[in-house]
Order: structure tokens, then C-alpha cells, then sequence
């Protein structure tokens, strides 16, 4: 394919192309970041104001969110299969208009109505929501962004999406729930999300994501189980999405028990666990970037194995028995801190994905988005099933332990061959190297 040539460059699109943030999308990303502050609101103080609001023990809110992550994995699927086929945009419409209404229904009939059949299907459904919004985004970052940067445009997309939820969606709560209460923080989160949606939709203009992505000619059935396909025949990216649903399956299944255990168990407080949980996220943003630069120098899969999987299962160990041994919160700050790190070091694992499927994008995108999804659903399952036998601990070491599997799939991958894949091949026949 023949690549467009590029014009000069004024120095804000030289700015934006060296941070590797493709211009025609800053809208995008700052929508995302109120969208994923609104949705994130809720992450840390669900539980406990669940069973003090509605009576809903750990394990009935674990099975409650696990219900809504088993919706996120299918949304997630959905969001790169329809992207390709109805384009980005309108999937992230549909995304937006879902979570609004179905949050709505949850917050009426199921929290004050104290309806509990209303609060798991109108909860579940809710989780149709975020993934089509912000991953639809995903996937037009992928068909925008310049191929040597994409490592770091997926890194920026991680830096909104985390800076929402949960890190400054905690931040609010902790601010609000002292203010106006709970219930009341859970509809200012309504608010974000609008206000968030209506700026990506409205402020993107780029005409990438406008369209349908897939071939004119390509079968709808096809596109939409291509990424599935992938899976189910390509063991090298089943290994990575493996790997992807790993990455953050013990942060949504944290999310049901460490508000209790922090708060109660170690005796931190509900506001403080809340601002731990902004500190965790907080120094996780900045490095979302720096693993994605380096990941782009460096490789994609050590940069995986050695600063995700290996330190993610090591640092949550810390976070446990740290406090645990020492009841300090400067110390559980301190390990907090390097948890969220960690985390960033799976960053690159989008690209990699991607770079295994380069001639489908948007399949290749769609199979990522079913390791994120699953684990929405798989961290607070784990915890549904386990937390009543083993306790706190024994789920620490279970996510230590995934992550140990992480680190051991990566050496599946191959290293120079996914490398090459990204410098040599455009991620859609549509994208010029204008960015």
C-alpha cells in the first residue's frame, strides 16, 4: 500500500506526535477520562454500601459484580467486532447511551426501591456499557495511531482509563461521600459519565472511526467471530489474552474484599482506604506512558513478563502482608504504590496483540478485549468461590499465582517477530502516517 506523504509539521502536532498521543483523537481521550472517573466512583465503596444500604453480604456482592464482568466480557468482544463493522463511533454512542440508562434503572428501582432481582439485572446490564464505549476508542486508537507509537498511543489510552477508574473516581467518592452521601455520589457519577460522553462523541472529528473499519466486502458473521476464531486456533494469541485477562482479574476481584479488609480488618477507615486506592492509581497513570515507551524500545514481551507479571505478583504479596505485619499506612501506602507500578507493565500486552494479527486489527482487538473483560467477570468469581474458604490471604495468593502463570505465557511469545510485526506493517489500510 502506498503511504501518504506527510506535510510539516507545526510544533503542536510535533508535540503530540513525539508524546505519541495521535492529535485527531485529544478529545477522545479527555472524554474518556470523565467517562472513567464517572464509572469508577462506585469501584471502592460498592460493597460496603451495598450490604449497609440494601443487606448484601461480600460473597452476594462478589456474585453481583461477577455477573456485570461476565456482561463486561461480552461487551467487550462486541465493542472491536462492531467497531469494524459500524465503525468506532457509533459503537461508543451505544456504549454511552446504555450505561446512562440501565445506571439509572439500578440507582431508582433497584438501590431505592431495594429491589435485589432489579439491582443484579439492571447492574449486569450496565456492564454493556463502558466496555463498547471505551474500547470502541481503543480500537480507533488502533486504526489511527502511528504504528511505531502504538505501544505508547494504548499506554495514554491506559493513563485516562485508570486516571477514571478507580484512581480519580475514588477521589471523588472519598470528597462526596462526607458531602452528600453515598447514594448521592453514585448519581454525581451519572453526571461524569454524561458529561465525558458528549465531549468524545462530540469533540472527535477525525473520520477514521466514522465508518465501518472491516473490507467492503467482508461477511458480517465473519467479523464478528474472526476475534473469537483467532482465540480458539491461534495458541500464541490465546496466550496473551490469557495474559491480558490476568493483567487486572485480581484488581476487580480486589475491589470486593480490601475495602472491608483495609477499612475493618487492618483498621484503616473507609476514607482511607479510599485514598490508598487513589495513591495505588495514581503513581499506576504516569508509568502506563513509561512501560509504553519502553515497551517500544525495549520489547513489548519483556517488558510484560519482568515489570508486569513478575513485579505484579510479588507487589501484591507486599500489599497484603505488609500492613498486615506492620499496621502502618504509611507502609501500605508504600506497597500500594508499587502494586499499582506494576501494573503498567502489562501495557504493552494490547500491542502485542495486535502485532500477532496485524492484517485484522480490529479481530485482533476484539480478542484483547475478551481477556479485559473476562477479567471484570474472573477476579470477583475467584472471589465468590474462594473467599469464604480461604480468606483474605489465601485470594492474595491465588492472584500471586496468576500472575505467575502470566510471566510463564509470555515465554511463548515471540519477542523479535511481534517487534518486527509493529515497525513494518500499518494497523488499517484506511490510516495515512498523518497524525
Amino acid at each position: 500500500m502506498t503511504r501518504s506523504v506527510q506535510p510539516a509539521q507545526d510544533g503542536a502536532t510535533t508535540l503530540w506526535h513525539r508524546l505519541g498521543l495521535p492529535r485527531p483523537l485529544l478529545f477522545g481521550y479527555l472524554g474518556l477520562l470523565l467517562f472513567m472517573i464517572g464509572d469508577g466512583v462506585e469501584s471502592n465503596f460498592l460493597a460496603p454500601f451495598l450490604r449497609d444500604n440494601n443487606g448484601l453480604d461480600t460473597e452476594r456482592v462478589g456474585l453481583l459484580v461477577a455477573m456485570y464482568g461476565i456482561v463486561v466480557a461480552f461487551a467487550s468482544w462486541l465493542s472491536a467486532a462492531l467497531s469494524d463493522l459500524w465503525g468506532p463511533r457509533r459503537v461508543m454512542t451505544i456504549g454511552f447511551a446504555t450505561w446512562v440508562f440501565f445506571e439509572v434503572i439500578f440507582l431508582t428501582f433497584g438501590v431505592a426501591g431495594d429491589n435485589e432481582v432489579v439491582l443484579f439485572v439492571s447492574y449486569a446490564f450496565r456492564g454493556l456499557g463502558y466496555p463498547l464505549f471505551a474500547f470502541g476508542f481503543l480500537v480507533w486508537i488502533a486504526a489511527v495511531a502511528d504504528r511505531r507509537r502504538l505501544a505508547t498511543a494504548i499506554g495514554w489510552f491506559y493513563v485516562m482509563f485508570t486516571a477514571g477508574l478507580p484512581t480519580l473516581g475514588a477521589l471523588v467518592a472519598s470528597s462526596t461521600i462526607p458531602l452528600i452521601g453515598g447514594y448521592n455520589t453514585l448519581w454525581l457519577s451519572v453526571g461524569l459519565v454524561v458529561l465525558g460522553g458528549l465531549l468524545a462523541l462530540f469533540g472527535v472529528k477525525e473520520k477514521t472511526g466514522r465508518s465501518r473499519l472491516a473490507e467492503p466486502d467482508a461477511k458480517p458473521f465473519d467479523i464478528l467471530f474472526l476475534g473469537l476464531r483467532l482465540i480458539a486456533t491461534r495458541p500464541r494469541v490465546l496466550s496473551a489474552v490469557t495474559v491480558r485477562m490476568i493483567a487486572t482479574a485480581p484488581q476487580y476481584g480486589s475491589f470486593v474484599f480490601f475495602p472491608v479488609l483495609f477499612a475493618e480488618q487492618f483498621g484503616f477507615g473507609l476514607s482511607r482506604w479510599l485514598i490508598l486506592t487513589t495513591v495505588i492509581y495514581a503513581a499506576n497513570i504516569p508509568f502506563n506512558v513509561v512501560f509504553g515507551m519502553m515497551g517500544d524500545r525495549l520489547g513489548w514481551v519483556r517488558t510484560v513478563r519482568w515489570f508486569g507479571a513478575v513485579c505484579a505478583g510479588v507487589s501484591i504479596l507486599g500489599l497484603y502482608y505488609l500492613p498486615a505485619w506492620t499496621g502502618s499506612y504509611t507502609v501500605a501506602l508504600l506497597a500500594g504504590i508499587a502494586f499499582g507500578i506494576s501494573l503498567a507493565g502489562f501495557i504493552p500486552i494490547s500491542a502485542i496483540i495486535a502485532a500477532l494479527e496485524p492484517k485484522h486489527p480490529g479481530a485482533a482487538m476484539s480478542a484483547c478485549n475478551v481477556g479485559a473483560g473476562l477479567s471484570v467477570a474472573v477476579g470477583p468469581l475467584l472471589v465468590a468461590v474462594f473467599l469464604g474458604t480461604v480468606g483474605a490471604e489465601g485470594m492474595v495468593w491465588i492472584f500471586a499465582g496468576m500472575y505467575a502463570l502470566a510471566a510463564l505465557l509470555t515465554l511463548v511469545l515471540p519477542v523479535s517477530a511481534i517487534q518486527l510485526s509493529a515497525s513494518e506493517t500499518p494497523t488499517h489500510p484506511t490510516t495515512s502516517s498523518t497524525h
